[in-house]
């Protein structure tokens, strides 16, 4: 079993803030570079990293986040009071995206393109679709198809599952 290699993935990004949308991003990247076959399917707010009008406006979440430190990850904790402060999510997505961009890590947009490019599916969820009531002209061009939670498990067999 050890020297079984995993060729499939499939990744469910289900929330919608820029740390619980990038770790899916990441690894359907890494499982494409690999040579894995990689499915994402987005589901509720994770939705938001694919709809073109909010895709490029992804923020972190600072309230409710017991890991948020300041300045940095190994600073001071932030307490959740001070991050409903105005401004506090605003600033801190912009500080991640700061040193995401040193790191030379893509903004949401362009990870969904390379993504797509190297042969990732990408897959929206039609129960939230339905319940938001989107179409598929609300998301970007890389969304290859509005699938229900049956057939995402059926495209996903033989697959590792990574809820993100």
């Amino acid at each position: 079993m050890a020297d079984e290699k995993i060729k499939k993935v499939s990744i469910i990004v289900s929330r919608g803030s820029l740390e619980g949308v990038y770790p899916g991003l990441i690894m359907a990247n890494g499982a494409r570079m690999e040579g894995m076959e990689a499915n994402l399917f987005f589901t509720f707010f994770g939705l938001y990293a694919v709809l073109d009008k909010y895709m490029d406006n992804i923020k972190i979440a600072t309230v409710g986040n017991p890991a948020m430190r300041v300045p940095d990850a190994k600073g001071f904790p932030l307490p959740t009071l001070l991050g409903a402060l105005p401004g506090m999510s605003a600033f801190a997505t912009w500080m991640m995206n700061k040193t995401m961009d040193k790191l030379d890590i893509p903004p949401v947009r362009e990870f969904i393109e390379m993504i797509s490019a190297a042969g990732g599916k990408l897959y929206a969820c039609k129960a939230t679709v339905d319940m938001f009531g989107l179409t598929m002209n609300d998301f970007c061009p890389e969304v290859d198809k509005v699938l229900t939670v049956g057939e995402f498990y059926e495209l996903s067999a033989g697959s590792q599952i990574i809820f993100t």
